[in-house]
């Protein structure tokens, strides 16, 4: 069991370090993406548009011991056989060599607490951004600037890439720390990494993977500093990132939309109900925010326009 003590502890940044000149670009609501973008074919409302609400939290499960105060949980969008939409993972990030990734044949076992399996990874990951995407885990190796693909069938690392430059252990968090420098995400578009390079002065960058070869199909360099926020998630090609972590009454305060390149600032209201949160992903197939706020295991409906 990790030493709750041997923890590093994270002071949270001054709000003036929140860097807020956002290009204001004001964008028809109705602008889809490029065909590819839509929703995936038999979903429930499934054209991709703008996020403008975001519902209450409602909590799946809570973690049990300290080593869940904070960590990652997740369902694939577009699982791989034997896996299905049902199967939910979750990672207890905190600790020194974290491997185990739990694997739950749904949600309502996860929040009775009893995996169907534990994975143990050939390499401990580092932090909060791990993804499950067409049966892999895609997560960071501990102390790494790499991003690795890790086979949910061969249970084996079958990729791994360096993202060159990228800030990694403390050097570009997201607010809250916890070494939340690459955070890699999964929208209707495919996968994505978010995360900051020297070059880029700790301003978030974001790069398209493939998701076989985590080669990098595209980069842009957003105008939104990656520690002036808590997290952020992408949703149809856009990415937003949320105010603080702690407040009660944090906000969705910036949206970044690779199709212009161009970043707007926003106002929707988030709320952190256990104010610590250290996990956000969106999941596409589910339409929902999946989150970890302080041993919580929470969902959050959202709204597209």
């Amino acid at each position: 069991v990790p030493d709750p003590a041997a923890a590093p502890r994270w002071e949270p940044q001054p709000l003036s370090y929140q860097e807020l000149q956002s290009e204001r670009s004001e964008l028809p609501v109705s602008r889809l993406l490029e065909e590819t973008a839509l929703g995936r074919p038999g979903k429930e409302g499934s054209g991709c548009g703008q996020l403008v609400w975001v519902g209450e939290p409602v909590v799946f499960g809570r973690a049990d011991s300290i080593a869940g105060k904070y960590g990652v949980w997740m369902k694939d969008p577009e699982p791989v056989a034997p896996f299905t939409r049902d199967n939910t993972w979750r990672v207890d990030t905190v600790g020194t060599e974290v491997r185990q990734l739990f694997q739950y044949e749904e949600a309502e076992q996860l929040a009775r607490g009893y995996p169907a399996k534990v994975h143990i990874l050939p390499r401990p990951l580092e932090s909060t951004g791990a993804v499950i995407y067409r049966g892999g885990l895609f997560f960071q190796p501990r102390h790494s600037r790499s991003v690795a693909r890790y086979d949910l069938r061969g249970e084996t690392i079958t990729a791994e890439r360096e993202l060159p430059g990228a800030g990694y252990h403390g050097q570009y968090p997201y607010s809250w720390g916890g070494y939340t420098d690459i955070d890699l995400a999964v929208d209707e578009t495919g996968l994505w990494v978010i995360y900051s390079t020297e070059k880029a002065r700790g301003a978030i960058v974001l790069s398209k993977l493939d998701p076989e070869t985590l080669e990098i199909r595209r980069t842009w360099e957003t105008n939104i500093r990656k520690r002036g926020v808590a997290n952020s998630f992408l949703i149809c090609g856009t990415l937003y990132t949320v105010s603080s972590y702690s407040a009660p009454n944090a906000t969705v305060n910036f949206a970044y939309d690779t199709a212009t390149g161009t970043s707007r600032a926003l106002s929707i209201p988030f709320e952190n109900r256990f104010r610590y949160l250290s996990m956000l992903d969106y999941n596409p197939a589910e339409r929902q925010l999946f989150a970890w706020d302080s041993f919580n295991m929470v969902t959050y409906p959202v709204r597209l326009s």
